[in-house]
Formats: structure tokens, sequence, C-alpha cells
């Protein structure tokens, strides 16, 4: 519906215009430096290396979802005694809690074991995050009815749902289970093709951002101590450039990935977002950044731990916050190899604090604006530099505190000069 207005599809047209310009900039760049076209993108192919690696553990992961979660609650839901709640059903839920943990476990060694490239990295740690909240989802709404039901209920509710309908619910682009969902009369391949295209143009974009406004500003860190001086321009040099690569994550995923797979599935609630970016609010700007992922959050988290602290809304906002700053900085730390939480404490204090402050008017959505704005180029440049320093600086020590401690804050560069 947005792109149905002039002034939107303008400034899409803008995006298209200034990605044409930074795709001869860089062929200019390299005909005049060096004589020839160098094609080689090696920032895409590091970053996204090991891909055979990466499809083997997702086709494992969504197999166990199929040959284990399923089957599991069927038998479950159709061998259990009706009425009352019994050892069965608490085995059940335990075992239910041992999947989820081996779920979230096993990625995580496989990803260390193979030593994938970041941008491997992050595609199985939100696939795995996708897939445990779907899992959840469906075993979260199908219990309820299952521990419901009554010998004396003419009602067939307590029945777990036909395998199609979760195989279906696997692959639609919501993570809230319904047993229908509404319906389009056919595919579209050109818009498909269209929004798969988005995607691929939004992957060379962000490389081009990186590789021309980004790389040239961190080339340097690991090498020398940076100064308070240094650290504050390379902050302010990475602001625009950050938040335009945040915005393009934003376009290639919540627009174009998800309106290609709801376009492929005939899915046709395409409510994937509103209007972020006119918030004045913080508070409005989560309700209405990620659509998706906040209608899990608030029908699975935020109402059961609404129930579990009654007349406490704050709290029960605080553990939908912490639940989801824990999943950025997990996706994080899995991307780099490191622990190192300035997102954690970013979203659980700056962001969950501001969500209190609410106001209307221009003024309010320029300080969201310019919040995030100053945020993006804070996280890019503190991780940037220790992602450098990681590369460049020796361990300081041979154990698993090495991973916790900042190599960024405690790199000896006298020792490494000598």
């Amino acid at each position: 519906d947005l792109f149905r207005i002039k002034d939107v599809k303008t400034i899409y047209h803008i995006f298209v215009a200034i990605l044409i310009v930074f795709s001869l900039n860089t062929l200019v760049y390299d005909l005049i430096n060096e004589g020839r076209l160098n094609l080689s993108f090696d920032l895409i192919q590091y970053g996204m290396g090991k891909f055979s690696k990466v499809m083997e553990l997702w086709v494992t992961m969504t197999l166990s979802t199929f040959l284990v979660v399923y089957p599991g609650f069927y038998y479950w839901s159709m061998h259990r005694t009706p009425g009352r709640v019994d050892g069965y059903d608490i085995a059940a839920g335990c075992i239910y809690i041992l999947y989820q943990l081996v779920f979230l476990l096993w990625p995580i060694k496989y990803i260390t074991d193979n030593s994938l490239p970041p941008g491997s990295s992050i595609i199985v740690t939100a696939e795995q995050i996708r897939l445990m909240m779907k899992v959840h989802a469906f075993v979260r709404e199908n219990a309820a009815k299952v521990l419901a039901y009554k010998k004396d209920d003419n009602s067939e509710d307590h029945v777990c749902p036909d395998f199609s309908k979760y195989l279906y619910f696997l692959f639609i682009p919501t993570l809230v289970y319904r047993d229908s969902y509404p319906r389009t009369q056919k595919i579209r391949w050109s818009y498909v093709v269209s929004n798969l295209g988005q995607v691929l143009a939004c992957l060379f974009y962000t490389y081009y951002i990186f590789e021309r406004f980004l790389v040239p500003v961190f080339r340097n860190f690991g090498r020398e101590h940076i100064t308070a001086k240094a650290l504050i321009l390379s902050v302010f040099g990475s602001m625009l450039p950050a938040t335009l690569v945040l915005v393009l994550g934003f376009f290639a995923i919540l627009h174009s990935w998800f309106n290609a797979f709801a376009e492929m599935m005939t899915f046709a609630d395409r409510m994937f977002y509103k209007d972020w970016w006119n918030s004045t609010s913080f508070a409005s700007y989560y309700r209405t950044w990620n659509i998706v992922v906040h209608d899990w959050l608030y029908t699975y988290i935020y109402k059961d731990a609404f129930k579990l602290f009654p007349n406490n809304r704050s709290l029960a906002m605080a553990f939908v916050f912490l639940i989801s700053a824990v999943a950025h900085e997990y996706v994080l730390i899995m991307c780099f190899k490191f622990f190192y939480p300035v997102l954690f404490v970013m979203f659980m204090g700056a962001g969950f604090g501001f969500i209190f402050f609410k106001g209307v008017g221009r003024g309010w959505n320029v300080f969201l604006w310019l919040m995030l704005i100053m945020g993006n180029g804070t996280l890019m440049c503190l991780y940037s530099l220790e992602w450098y320093a990681r590369q460049r600086c020796p361990e300081n020590m041979n154990n698993f505190l090495d991973y916790l401690i900042p190599r960024s804050w405690t790199c000896d560069f006298e020792a490494m000069e000598n």
C-alpha cells in the first residue's frame, strides 16, 4: 500500500539511483586506479563463506522440527488422560524443554567447530531463533487446547492439527500459530522475482557501504592505540553509513524477503511493519518496526509474564525486553565469536528507559531519529574496534575468559611493535 503513495515511490527511486551511483563509482575507481575491473566482491565471499555448511545445518534443523516436534506432540495429545494433568504431561513438558535446549546448544557447537564466517553465522542463528519461536508458538497454542479438553467434550479442538497446517506455518512469514490464515488466489511470480532481486540489490548496497565508508574508518583498528579523539571521530563517521545499513536490512528482510515468501505461500496478511519512521516515541517504534516479532513477544511472552506478575505491567515489559536483548546479543556473539555486550547494555538501558518517554509532534520524531543514528554509529564503531583487535592482537589468555574480556581494552600495542 505504501508504494501506491507517490512520495514513497520517489524515495525508493532515490535509493535505487544511489545504488547505481555506488556501482559506477566502484567501476570507475577500479578502471582508473588499477586499469581493470575488480569484480571479486571479496567481502561478500568472505562473509557468506562455507555456505554448504550453512545449508547442511539448516536442513538438519528443519528436519528435526518435522521428525521430532510434530510426531512428539501428536503422540502426547492422543495418549494423555483427558481432564487432568498428571506425570505424563509433566514428562512431556520436560522433554519439550530439553528439545529446545538441545536446539539452542547444537548450532552453537556447529558454528564454532566449523568456524563459520560472520554472514553465514547470522543466517544460521537467525534461522535457529525463527524455528525455536515457531515451535514454541505451535506447542503453546495447541497444548492449551489439549489440556482444556475433557472426555465429554464434543469439540475436536483437542486433536493435534494436521501436519499440513504445521508445515505451512513453518514457512509463512508469521510467528503466531493459527489453524488457518487469509490466503490469496494466485501467485504472482513476477512479484516474487522482483522482491528477491531487491534482497540481492540490498546485499550489494550494503557491500558498497562497508567497502567505501566503513572499512576505511576501521582499517587501522588493532594496529595502534585508539585515542579518545580518534574514537569520537570514528563514531560520528560511522553514524550515517550504519543507519543506512539498518534501513537496508529492514527493507531487505521485513519488506522484500517477507513479501516474496508471503506471495509464494499465498499468505495474504502482509502487515509486517507499519510507519515506524513517523514514530514520536520509542514505545511506538518498537511496536511498529517489526510487527512479526512484536506479535510473538506480546502473545507468548508478555501475556504469559503478565499472568505471573499480575498488575505489574512494567515488570512484564522488562521481561520482554530482556528476552529480546538476549536474543539480539546472542546473534552478535555467534557472528563475531566474542562477547562484547554493547547492544545488550544499550537495549536494556536507554532502549528500555526511553519507552516511558512519550510525546507528540515533529520534535519527538527528530529525537527518535537522533537516538537511532547515534546509537547505530556507536554500535558499529565499538564492535568494529573489538573485531579488528581480535584479528590483530594476541590472546590475553588461552581460556574461556578471553572470549569475555574485550581485547580492544587490553591489547599491548607496544609489545606487538617490539
